[in-house]
């Protein structure tokens, strides 16, 4: 008796032993297709450079599985709030004026709303036609899609959403990461040093605090006391107010001629402006010559 007990027992382990095999193999080789983005609130970011003209993206997706699919696997794209919301949300809570925003309708355009990886392949992807000129440097954009199984496909429940970030930049500053430049000079003739961070506007624009005021990242302070730096196609600079301050550029010194240039030095390179100019806040008028200066990394 005890050894029939022992016979069925070991029967029963050997079919479910089998069984958890099957479904093992069966997720090994399941084709679940994932839009492909980060970890952190499916997030995927494109750094796109100002240029005045259309810029173009790509949402992709990849296939899971130990081979690739022997047929093709499609998904449609539709526009999704609950991830944006669930991000904003989760961030900063009710602190609105921190959300992110969706990319406006008039700055893209998804050219085919479908994602195809045909068979054999691993990816897939659908090009986006962005128009950066003009966002704001403050400001996070998304577009906001979710996908949707076409027939014969099953999607990845953690990746059915992506969160597509649009950063902007151009050859002086990027919203991708923090670009501090060294700042030396004179403030009304006393040395003054300090570290001054670029904002991308267009092509060939920048905005950044004028003289030594603090930055304060509101849009109040910011209108009060930033300024414009403008490089023409000669690498002279001209200075502008940004909204609110009184700014007048100072021409002729030679110290601080109000250009820019790339510099290099043992190897390395730096983005270099040398300016000159007047500033008023709060009816006090400082004059400033200063050197911002950053090492140039690809």
């Amino acid at each position: 008796m005890k050894q029939k007990y022992i016979t069925m027992l070991a029967l029963a382990t050997v079919l479910s032993s089998c069984k958890d095999n099957e479904l093992f193999e069966k997720e090994m080789y399941k084709n679940d297709v994932a839009l492909i983005s980060s970890s952190y609130y499916n997030t995927f970011q494109e750094i796109v450079p100002l240029t005045g003209n259309e810029v173009t993206g790509y949402i992709a997706a990849s296939a899971g599985g130990t081979h690739a699919s022997t047929k093709d696997l499609v998904i449609q794209l539709e526009d999704d709030l609950t991830q944006l919301d669930f991000y904003n949300r989760s961030l900063f809570d009710f602190d609105t004026k921190l959300y992110a925003k969706l990319l406006p309708r008039n700055k893209y355009e998804i050219l085919d709303p479908k994602i195809q990886i045909k068979a054999g392949d691993r990816t897939g992807r659908t090009m986006v036609k962005l128009r950066p000129d003009g966002l704001s440097p403050d400001s996070t954009y998304f577009i906001g899609l979710k996908a949707t199984a076409g027939p014969g496909v099953e999607i990845n429940s953690k990746k059915t959403t992506i969160l597509y970030q649009v950063l902007i930049k151009n050859d002086y500053a990027s919203q991708a990461q923090n670009t501090f430049y060294s700042m030396t000079g004179l403030v009304n003739g006393m040395v003054t040093a300090g570290n001054k961070k670029l904002f991308p506007l267009s092509a060939n624009s920048v905005r950044v605090i004028a003289g030594t005021e603090s930055f304060e990242s509101t849009e109040p302070m910011i209108n009060k006391t930033s300024i414009v730096l403008e490089v023409a196609a000669d690498k002279s600079v001209t200075i502008k107010p940004y909204k609110d301050i009184k700014v007048k550029q100072i021409n002729g010194d030679a110290r601080y001629p109000n250009v820019f240039r790339i510099e290099e030095s043992f190897g390395r390179k730096f983005n270099v402006f040398l300016l000159s100019y007047e500033y008023t806040i709060n009816n006090v008028v400082k004059t400033m010559q200063e050197e911002l200066r950053i090492e140039i990394v690809r």
